[in-house]
């Protein structure tokens, strides 16, 4: 049965006192910059009264974890069987964690389902969770997202809040006005740490026409999901809204367009319930640039394959731009283009 036709497991929520397990399953930044991961660790703490826990190799350095992908696999294994751990928060991302697919326990995670939060690079285990039949959250890392300069933005915590400790359905995604940014400081000086980062205004998100649907959530970075295609780690896209974002690497809008091509040869574009797109990652990229992207998929999805009524959502708070949203996979959502609204059908937690 395809997951996207699936009754997906929740998590249960998370709660003040709980302990959460942080992994490193792809770059090892925690060795790297340990100030910055501390820095994360303590405001996750901080803000929502929870206790954070390091696995065997969550502090291991990148050279040791670059060598052994099953070690890191056990890591998140260890974490999810523990019934002492209520969640499991990836440290930070990278481009490695594809490695772990094949030391993967499915049964063992679908068995002990519990909060899997992580972006970046996390899509990967995050595709295994779904396959697996359980929801995880595409949100901040302790190191990119909790470890903000300078203290969180109440935005972000808003959306884990919201999401993972005081869940209510209807919700309906509230965008960001306090500004965002991708200002990028040097991690190796620690005096960096206090500095708070410029935030650029918000201009809103960018509704780009179609009719009001509502289907299941799919969220990731668009250049780690593309590792997965041809895979059997792809989802199944059918009734799905796509949430796409890009990251620090600056794709060009080219590779959008790629993508969505390759779906809509798949007829994978045409199944779609609704297609979002984050604001673009990258610290060097124009602002101007932006609207680069929404033209490609513009082109793609209406102008190439005539898809009218397939609601689009562009310049959106998730992923590589601060502060992102927690968005669940798996989730029922309803998208109105004329009310200009994304509205969560249901808690993605019990």
């Amino acid at each position: 049965m395809r997951w996207a036709k699936m009754v997906l497991v929740r998590p249960r929520r998370l709660a003040r006192g709980d302990r959460l397990a942080a992994v490193s399953l792809s770059w090892g930044g925690p060795a790297t910059f340990p100030h910055r991961y501390e820095a994360g660790k303590r405001q996750l703490e901080g803000a929502f009264g929870v206790e954070v826990v390091e696995m065997p190799h969550t502090l291991a350095e990148a050279a040791t974890l670059v060598a052994d992908p099953a070690a890191r696999a056990g890591d998140l294994h260890r974490a999810f069987a523990d019934p002492d751990i209520a969640g499991v928060v990836s440290t930070i991302g990278g481009d490695d964690s594809i490695r772990l697919l094949p030391h993967l326990d499915l049964e063992l995670l679908a068995a002990n389902p519990k909060v899997f939060l992580g972006y970046s690079d996390s899509p990967i285990i995050h595709m295994a969770l779904l396959r697996a039949g359980v929801t995880s959250f595409y949100g901040p890392s302790i190191m990119a997202g909790f470890g903000e300069n300078a203290g969180l933005h109440d935005y972000l915590v808003d959306g884990v809040r919201r999401t993972l400790f005081d869940p209510v359905a209807p919700l309906e995604w509230s965008e960001n006005r306090a500004g965002w940014t991708v200002e990028r400081y040097d991690w190796s000086d620690p005096a960096n740490q206090d500095r708070p980062r410029a935030l650029r205004p918000n201009t809103g998100w960018r509704w780009h026409g179609g009719v009001a649907r509502e289907g299941v959530t799919v969220v990731g970075c668009l250049e780690v999901l593309d590792f997965l295609r041809g895979t059997v780690w792809w989802p199944s896209l059918d009734g799905v809204v796509l949430m796409l974002e890009t990251s620090e690497d600056q794709p060009p809008p080219a590779s959008v367009t790629y993508l969505l091509r390759t779906l809509a040869v798949t007829g994978e574009l045409h199944r779609l319930a609704g297609l979002v797109f984050g604001r673009p990652g990258g610290a060097d990229l124009p602002v101007d640039a932006h609207v680069d992207y929404d033209a490609a998929i513009v082109r793609v999805v209406r102008d190439e394959q005539g898809l009218t009524d397939l609601p689009i959502v562009t310049n959106v708070d998730v992923g590589h731009t601060d502060p992102m949203w927690t968005v669940p996979q798996g989730a029922r959502m309803g998208i109105d283009p004329t009310a200009a609204t994304m509205t969560f059908r249901e808690t993605s937690v019990r």
